[in-house]
C-alpha cells in the first residue's frame, strides 16, 4: 500500500512544482516584443554587423572568379560569364542567388578576394511565391573588375541594410505582377449569354 501513497505524494508535489512555476508568471512584466511595431530602433539596426543575412553583391568589384560558385556547398549560386572575342574582355551576364537555399553559411564570402559577396542585416524575405526568393544581380552585362595597386575593394564601405538586395527583390516581384497580369485569360462572355444561362 504505501507504493500507491508514495506514487500520489510524487504526482501532486511535481503538480504543485509545476503550478508553481506558471503562477509566478502571472506577477512578472511581460517580455514579449512588439514585432515590428512596438521596437524602439529598427531590429535590423539591433543586429550585430557580423550578422548572416540575405546575401548581397557588389558586382562592380567582382572579378569573375566564379570561387564563390564553386565553394557553395548546395549550388544556390549561379554564375556566367562571356569573352569579347575581339576586344578579350570578359563580362558577367548572370549573378543570381537563390535565396531560399542559401544556409547562410558564409562560406561564399569568406573566399571573396575583393568581399563582393556579403551577408547583410537583411533577413525579412517573406514571399507567397519561392521563385520571388532567386535574386538576379545582373540585368545586363558587367565588365569585370581588375585589380589596381592603389585601390583595395576590401576596404570600401558595404551596405550592410541590403538595400540592392530589396530593390531586386521587389523589381522581381514587380515584373512578375506585371506578367501574370498580361497571362490572365479575358473573360469575353457578355452580360447577354450570362443572363440566359442564368435562366
Amino acid at each position: 500500500m504505501t507504493p500507491y501513497f508514495n506514487a500520489v505524494a510524487t504526482t501532486l508535489y511535481s503538480i504543485f512544482e509545476g503550478m508553481a512555476v506558471t503562477t509566478s508568471y502571472l506577477f512578472r512584466r511581460p517580455s514579449t516584443i512588439q514585432y515590428p511595431n512596438k521596437l524602439e530602433k529598427p531590429l535590423e539596426e539591433q543586429l550585430s554587423d557580423r550578422y548572416r543575412g540575405i546575401l548581397q553583391v557588389d558586382t562592380s568589384v567582382c572579378i569573375g572568379c566564379r570561387i564563390c560558385e564553386k565553394t557553395c556547398p548546395i549550388d544556390c549560386i549561379a554564375i556566367n560569364l562571356e569573352k569579347n572575342k575581339e576586344t578579350k574582355e570578359r563580362f558577367l551576364t548572370r549573378f543570381d542567388i537563390d535565396i531560399s537555399k542559401c544556409m547562410f553559411c558564409g562560406l561564399c564570402s569568406e573566399n571573396c578576394s575583393t568581399c563582393a559577396i556579403y551577408h547583410t542585416k537583411f533577413f525579412n524575405g517573406a514571399t507567397q511565391n519561392v521563385d520571388e526568393l532567386v535574386v538576379r544581380f545582373v540585368d545586363s552585362p558587367i565588365v569585370l573588375y581588375k585589380h589596381r595597386k592603389d585601390s583595395d575593394p576590401k576596404t570600401r564601405e558595404k551596405d550592410l541594410s541590403g538595400v540592392i538586395v530589396k530593390q531586386k527583390m521587389v523589381k522581381q516581384r514587380m515584373k512578375k505582377q506585371k506578367t501574370a497580369k498580361q497571362e490572365m485569360p479575358v473573360n469575353k462572355i457578355s452580360k447577354h449569354k450570362i443572363k440566359e444561362e442564368i435562366l
